[in-house]
């Protein structure tokens, strides 16, 4: 694929229009800015709602943000498949080890702009912990993570730092959880409060 194709951002006024519109609609806003960065991993959190994925798709859009994302291979029959794939969703089968954190560091190594947005808890429901392949992903590519949170009371999504893993994963998940313990998600029983 030519990098002029794969930018990270891809300006399209419909689906910045699409994005802007939803997230008035919702009553949504978007506080901070996207790092000019040509590549990251993108982690939105606390995941505990469906509706988190349509104001984070609808964020998507209006920045113009080219973004893959992982999602159940579920979520891809018929028939809505097509159109997830064209959102750049790619399914995975959860249950198989399939090494994606391998495939996906490849993909950073091969391409000269790549962003890839992950929920890090891996479901909507209560997790004791979040699922590391997005750190190992961003360490392996040598990449950061942007922290993005969704703030339901305030309806805000924050566009917060990017992260540069350390070579301590225990001090770097204090320092990432620190950040998403100021804002609270749709089902706030659901959130990650410690790690």
């Amino acid at each position: 694929m030519n990098d002029a194709k794969d930018s990270n951002y891809r300006r399209n006024r419909f689906t910045e229009w699409l994005g802007r519109s939803t997230l008035k609609l919702l009553g949504w806003q978007v506080s901070g800015e996207l790092p000019a960065l040509d590549k990251f991993v993108l982690i939105g959190a606390h995941h505990t709602s469906n509706w988190d994925f349509v104001v984070l798709l609808a964020v998507k859009f209006k920045l113009a943000l080219n973004a893959r994302w992982f999602g159940k291979h579920t979520l891809f029959r018929f028939p809505f498949g097509g159109l997830l794939r064209r959102l750049g969703g790619v399914p995975i089968q959860r249950h198989l080890k399939q090494g994606m954190v391998e495939q996906a560091v490849t993909e950073f190594k091969t391409r000269q702009q790549f962003a890839l947005a992950i929920t890090p808890e891996g479901t909507r429901k209560k997790v004791e912990r979040w699922k590391m392949g997005f750190y190992h992903i961003a360490k392996g590519a040598g990449v950061p993570v942007i922290l993005v949170a969704l703030d339901y009371p305030g309806r805000r999504v924050i566009l917060g730092p990017a992260f540069y893993p350390s070579d301590n994963e225990a001090i770097d998940m204090q320092k990432i959880l620190a950040f998403y313990r100021n804002f609270i998600p749709k089902k706030p029983e659901y959130a990650l409060t410690c790690e």
